[in-house]
């Protein structure tokens, strides 16, 4: 679920015509028996790097310990894009990165691999002739062939096509040219029989700010929603990755924004008939949220596991001092879910209007209670399915999300809204679903999550940042519930941080004193807009060391979302250059001063990079390594997380191991955890271990009788209390090896000594 930088302006050009040697179409055809992977390493495909060069790490990755390689998507987009996501042409796997014969002799190499898949848009190219099925459409209107492949609102006659700058006279720079329409870089065909006119066709081009005709994903123009419920858009869009999978050249899928199709379950019930191979959801759950149980995957990408991880070694103690210490440099309200109800109201307005106005078409009056319950919704989907009795935990969220909405719209037109939410007309129970993601995504990932960041670890997709913290009790019942195949992670293509920043920035709330002189320092010296800086100085230790450019391109981006400054659609020439001159500034002045207060935080990161890594490697599920994160990585929120990575560096590292270095440790741990995964039966039961007097700063558990996992929590504190003083552990019954030290252990430990050498212990029975 990737975002481009500027979702205001589309980009790409046409795609190039199906070649021979792709996979024939194969409806019949069964597919391998579901394997379930031990790891995978998830790789970000680009132009510059494809297939050949994913299979001159396959040696790499198995050594490392992975059993599958996790690819970004894999079908023809833009030939530009360094992500993926936006799709051009469902009949081809991507030429940029090998076509089809690429593809297969990666897959030789023996690394079974994971694809992800995007069922919920294509692409709306520059020119718009690269997208076949689009541009059908555009010449021929509801008549169409490919007329059922996208969202379109059609009630007026014609798509609204919201391509045209602020002009005054704007349309008049819209050129006929034979049997197409010009503007700019974009084109458009004439209608057949038609004259030429512009106000002659079937689609109206609009200003760029305007709703466009069409479902999108989020509030992006450039991507047009499917109707992939259609059995012949699924047919289509996925012919080729099913018969890939009938080939056994795809072992496992991953998909992509479901919360975006009409029917989610029905997709991804007809998805396992067809490949029956592990699949887990881009599924976004809120805290204590579960992924429905009738639905045919083996649970989410892992943001759930992620943000429990984050918050297993955030000190609750530091809640107070830290929100105490925004609110004093922001002057934003102590309250995040003020901020979160004002930012949702905010896109709702600014952005989401026509599918407000398509919601409530044919009830107008409801309109405003309308807004106010998609801005009281807790989660991006309830549940609720047409012609079907709400289950009772989507009735539970929409009645106490009209509550809320009550209490600022009428209420007798919020419970009529609640009322046709769970029991309405299907057009409107699906189209009031598919509208709670989007307005959850940009008004709390991509515009809240930029305003309240008191501890800027908590605000990661699906995190909740006024949650400072979970007990260790918290997690075991997290982990005990966690459905067996699931994946889990701590960073993505899509984390507004990777976990090495995390474990920086979590050491804040042991530190909150020392945190608040350094800030004042830094602020004292360099200061430009209070909405912003306090998050800046966050990123720019917890980056640290950073460049100008990739700095300055963060906070651009930041204050983009925050959308209090400046933001997508209302661009500021004099304060972007104000922030890229603050950035220089701000490392110029303070960085030395940055980079001592960086060194002392780093003596207690490493335990809680450690720590997360082991943990998330060894708690139940599917552990995902996301690339390079097998050692330190220090990235900000994409495209800062999908720069290349030196593979030269760690894999020299993995074949010369030794010394203790935060990357040399950080590797061996990964390295032992993949490893001994590959003996254990993966249906061990996750057993919590009593942890004894460690006073809070341990976490345990064992993986049935055959491992044991200790991790050091909140070493700042620890170090203050004096370290472990005498508190042991006792271990299960039998003799143990550390894994990532050779020595023996058994019975009651001392944690001095075992955790003598790392904050981390990995045991396995012997």
């Amino acid at each position: 679920m990737t975002r481009p930088v500027n979702p205001a302006a589309p980009a790409g050009s046409a795609a190039p015509p199906v070649t021979s040697d792709e996979p024939a179409a194969s409806p019949g055809a069964a597919a391998p028996a579901r394997e379930i992977p031990r790891a995978t390493y998830r790789l970000q495909l680009t132009p510059a790097f494809g297939f050949g060069e994913a299979a001159a790490l396959t040696g790499y990755l198995a050594e490392l310990g992975v059993s599958h390689l996790y690819l970004s998507p894999i079908l023809q987009a833009v030939p530009s894009s360094l992500h993926g996501y936006d799709v051009t042409d469902h009949s081809r796997v991507r030429e940029e990165f090998g076509g089809v014969a690429g593809l297969r002799e990666l897959a030789a190499k023996g690394l079974p691999l994971v694809v992800d898949i995007v069922p919920n848009h294509m692409t709306v190219p520059v020119p718009e002739s690269g997208n076949a099925q689009l541009w059908d459409v555009l010449k021929h209107g509801p008549e169409a062939r490919s007329a059922r492949w996208f969202d379109i609102d059609w009630s007026d006659g014609r798509i609204a096509f919201p391509v045209l700058g602020d002009g005054v006279d704007v349309e008049a720079e819209v050129v006929p040219d034979g049997d197409v329409l010009r503007y700019h870089d974009h084109e458009f065909p004439v209608r057949p029989g038609g004259e030429g006119r512009v106000d002659d066709q079937f689609y109206r081009l609009a200003r760029w700010r305007e709703s466009p005709g069409y479902r999108r994903f989020f509030d992006v123009n450039s991507l047009i929603g499917l109707r992939v419920e259609d059995p012949e858009v699924f047919e289509a869009t996925h012919r080729v990755i099913l018969a890939l999978v009938g080939e056994g050249l795809i072992s496992g899928l991953r998909v992509d924004h479901p919360d975006g199709l009409a029917d989610p379950r029905g997709y991804l019930a007809r998805l396992r008939e067809r490949a029956p191979v592990w699949t887990v959801a881009e599924k976004i759950l809120i805290d204590g949220e579960r992924l429905p149980v009738d639905w045919a995957c083996d649970g989410t990408t892992g943001y759930d596991a992620l943000n429990m991880v984050t918050r297993l070694f955030v000190d609750p103690a530091g809640e107070g001092p830290l929100v105490d210490l925004f609110v004093k440099h922001t002057s934003f309200p102590r309250d995040y879910e003020t901020v979160r109800y004002e930012a949702k109201k905010q896109v709702l307005t600014q952005f989401f209007g026509g599918e407000v106005d398509r919601l409530t078409r044919n009830v107008p009056e409801l309109r405003e209670a309308m807004v106010e319950l998609l801005a009281a919704m807790p989660v991006y989907r309830a549940y609720a399915v047409p012609g079907e009795e709400p289950p009772a935990e989507t009735v539970r969220v929409i009645r106490a999300a009209a509550e809320e909405a009550a209490r600022r719209a009428d209420p007798s037109a919020v419970a009529r809204v609640a009322d046709l939410v769970l029991t309405g007309p299907p057009e409107f129970v699906t189209r009031f679903q598919q509208t709670c993601g989007p307005v959850m995504a940009k008004g709390v990932e991509d515009t809240a999550l930029y305003r309240w960041y008191p501890l800027a670890c908590l605000n990661e997709v699906g995190g909740e940042p006024d949650r400072f913290g979970v007990s260790t009790a918290e997690f075991h019942e997290f982990c005990a519930g966690m459905a067996p195949h699931t994946m889990t992670t701590l960073s993505t293509h899509d984390t507004k941080r990777s976990e090495d920043v995390r474990a920086r920035l979590a050491v804040l709330s042991e530190l909150p004193g020392e945190w608040a002189e350094a800030v004042a320092e830094w602020s004292s010296r360099v200061s430009f807009d209070p909405k912003l800086d306090y998050l800046a100085w966050q990123n720019l230790m917890a980056a640290w060391p950073i460049s100008v450019d990739r700095f300055a391109d963060y906070l651009y981006k930041a204050a983009r979302e925050a959308k209090t400054s400046i933001s997508w659609i209302s661009p500021d020439a004099a304060y972007e250059k104000g922030v890229r001159e603050f950035a220089a500034r701000a490392i110029d002045t303070c960085g030395p001063s940055v980079a001592a207060f960086t060194q002392l935080v780093d003596r207690y990161a490493r335990a809680n990079s450690l720590g997360q890594k082991l943990v998330q490697l060894m708690m139940p599920g599917v552990p995902d390594v996301y690339q390079g994160s097998e050692t330190t990585d220090f990235s900000l929120v994409d495209p800062d997380n999908r720069r290349p990575v030196d593979f030269v560096y760690r894999r020299s590292l993995l074949t010369s191991p030794g010394g203790d270095s935060w990357d040399a440790a950080k590797l061996l741990v990964t390295r032992s955890a993949l490893g001994l995964r590959a003996r254990l039966d993966p249906a061990l039961p996750y057993v919590p271990l009593d942890t004894g007097g460690a006073g809070g700063n341990a976490v345990a558990f064992a993986r049935g009788e055959q491992a044991v996992v200790v991790a050091t929590r909140f070493p700042a504190g620890l170090e203050r209390r004096g370290g472990w003083e005498g508190e042991t552990l006792t271990l299960p019954p039998g003799r143990w090896r550390d894994l990532l030290t050779g020595a023996r252990h058994t019975g009651r430990i001392p944690y001095a000594h075992l955790l003598g050498r790392y904050p981390v212990a990995l045991l396995e029975k012997e």
